[in-house]
């Protein structure tokens, strides 16, 4: 009888694992599966944030499994609930109040039937040629004397059959501000000896310094994404939180968010802003306008730069970029000066590009209409003959071409065709102040560029690639500014950046990566605690290996359980909660992750 239950449960388990797998290939399933009564159960893409990745570096699909979230009076019963199991699985409400943990006996019951329904050998389940499942991960409330707060479970696979199942055990300590209460390495190594009956252990060390951290902008509640940080590896630990040697790998992350106003380039990003409002009010027929500014109007400004062309007929515009270079060198004052060295306003602006930089302020439709009709009006008249690029291809440059023959075709100034004009010239006006910054610092050449200023697709897409181009370039001048990278490091990152937008779409969010070598960045850090550090002690080799690891960092490795817990024991794997700037209540927080090696097939936990 409970063997009959126990294979019910399993197959329960096995079809609702499968169901949930399949449905989450096009995309992950926004809801949770319900399994039994007090299980839910989620996928979580590689490509997604993961809640156990403070710990857990893979990239492949998982499940996660915890407490259901209706079910709130079950504890009691949950070490009984295999032969009442109700496998036909439903949809639970969007709403949560939040992940809640199983307790360790129920999940070492469900890991249990997750192993035996991966063995091929329990032909009594009638799976016989059974799919392998993803990595299951479930939350564990920490009941134990360990307190456990995850077990994983991991199948090992030799083609598309399962040959094992690697068992992980992580439990948290923390968060305290007492380093003495750390195992030193010699008693991390003889614990696992002892585990593991095995005499000879190596060792690997990791640590991850963050370089530049976004903080909240002053006076807003909200807060960037931005960091830089630096990862870095090495073997042969000698002893707890130590220093990284300079022999060690090291791997540079950036991701970075656009629009923060301390950047060098935030005027450019106001202007990429306005941009994106003319793009959008072109696909939905709604335009928002910036607010009026209290200098002068975008029309005024327009009215004096015709005046000033009509005194001088001979072309010369330095007058007018003159003063805008002296508009730029005030709103940058307060940069640093090797950035403004490097990304200044442009000499070469031609009519339109100036034309843009008056009219980039227009607040409202008619104001656009207003400047648009002195511009044409001006040329008609034949009282200016501005001068333009080269090869610029926008509607309002064919109109000044046609004026040097003094025959010009009529232009309605009504619907969308005023806005379009102006997107226009700004997209022309910034795809050359982004390549002139690249090609000017040697970082890309014109043909590498090519992509990223193509007018063969439409108005659309070029907008999206010129906000590449941006967010790249906030990259490059963040490393320039706060790294101070040179040119031996900036040009292999910048062909990472252009290599990735190339082939995805704009994402902020990405993490850039660009191996370093720790010396480079040895200053930001030497004098600093990691965000991360953690050693692996390993032993055995192949599916035979088993590890433990012992980390500590300044996030919990989970939202539940007994992170707060200042009687938690010591575990495999700890884990710490610091911080370099004095908190109330802040302190160092350990968890460990055991994994206890190959599990066979046929064997239960």
């Amino acid at each position: 009888m409970a063997a009959e239950r126990r294979r019910r449960a399993g197959c329960g388990l096995s079809g609702l694992l499968l169901r949930v797998r399949e449905e989450g290939k096009d995309s992950i399933p926004e809801h949770p599966y319900l399994y039994e009564t007090d299980v839910e159960i989620s996928l979580v893409s590689g490509s997604c944030k993961s809640p156990i990745e403070s710990f857990w570096n893979g990239s492949s699909a998982m499940y996660i499994l915890q407490k259901a979230t209706h079910n709130e009076e079950s504890d009691s019963m949950e070490e009984s609930r295999t032969d009442d199991a109700v496998y036909a699985p439903e949809l639970l409400p969007k709403a949560s109040p939040g992940p809640l943990a199983l307790s360790v006996g129920r999940a070492k019951q469900l890991i249990s039937l997750y192993t035996m329904v991966q063995n091929p050998n329990m032909t009594y389940l009638g799976k016989s040629d059974l799919a392998v499942l993803p990595l299951l991960w479930v939350r564990c409330d920490g009941s134990d004397p360990q307190h456990t707060c995850w077990i994983g479970a991991e199948p090992l696979k030799a083609g598309n059959k399962v040959t094992g199942v690697n068992i992980y055990m992580v439990s948290c300590d923390g968060p305290t501000a007492d380093k003495t209460r750390f195992a030193n390495l010699e008693e991390l190594k003889k614990e696992h000896k002892i585990r593991h009956h095995s005499s000879v252990v190596t060792t690997k060390g990791f640590a991850r310094y963050e370089l530049i951290a976004a903080a909240a902008i002053e006076d807003t509640t909200a807060e960037s994404e931005s960091n830089i940080y630096v990862d870095i590896t090495w073997n042969g630990v000698e002893k707890i939180l130590e220093t990284p040697p300079l022999v060690s790998a090291a791997t540079l992350n950036i991701v970075l968010e656009s629009g923060d106003p301390r950047s060098p380039v935030f005027q450019l990003y106001r202007e990429l802003q306005f941009l994106l409002a003319l793009a959008e009010g072109l696909k939905t027929g709604v335009t928002e306008w910036p607010e009026p500014s209290e200098s002068e109007s975008a029309l005024k400004l327009v009215q004096e730069f015709l005046t000033d062309l009509k005194k001088k007929l001979d072309g010369d515009c330095i007058s007018g970029n003159k003063s805008e270079r002296e508009k730029i060198k005030c709103d940058t004052a307060a940069v640093d000066s090797c950035i403004k060295s490097i990304f200044g306003e442009r000499e070469d602006l031609d009519f339109t590009e100036q034309l843009w930089c008056k009219m980039k302020g227009v607040s409202s439709y008619q104001e656009l209409i207003d400047c648009f009709t002195l511009v044409i009006k001006s040329l008609e008249l034949g009282e200016i003959q501005p001068w333009i690029h080269q090869g610029s291809s926008s509607f309002l440059s064919q109109l000044i071409q046609q004026s040097y023959h003094g025959k010009m075709e009529d232009v309605p100034l009504s619907d969308i065709t005023p806005i379009q004009m102006l997107l226009e010239i700004g997209l022309e006006k910034m795809k050359k102040d982004y390549v002139s910054f690249f090609i000017g610092q040697e970082l890309a050449t014109v043909t590498y560029l090519d992509y990223f200023i193509s007018t063969s697709v439409d108005l659309q897409e070029q907008v999206h690639r010129v906000q590449k181009l941006h967010h790249m370039l906030e990259i490059i001048v963040s490393c320039i500014g706060l790294l101070q990278f040179r040119h031996e490091n900036l040009f292999p990152l910048t062909q990472i950046c252009m290599q990735y937008y190339k082939e995805n779409p704009l994402n902020e969010k990405h993490v850039f990566q660009m191996p370093i070598r720790p010396a480079l960045v040895k200053k930001f850090y030497q004098n600093d605690n990691p965000e991360i550090w953690k050693v692996e002690i390993s032993s055995g080799h192949g599916q035979k290996e088993v590890k433990t690891t012992w980390q500590v960092s300044t996030n919990a490795p989970v939202e539940h359980g007994t992170a707060n817990n200042s009687e938690c024991l010591p575990m495999n794997l700890r884990r710490v909660l610091k911080r370099n700037f004095p908190v109330v209540n802040a302190g160092l927080q350990s968890e460990k992750v055991q994994r206890g090696g190959d599990l066979p097939c046929c064997q239960q936990m």
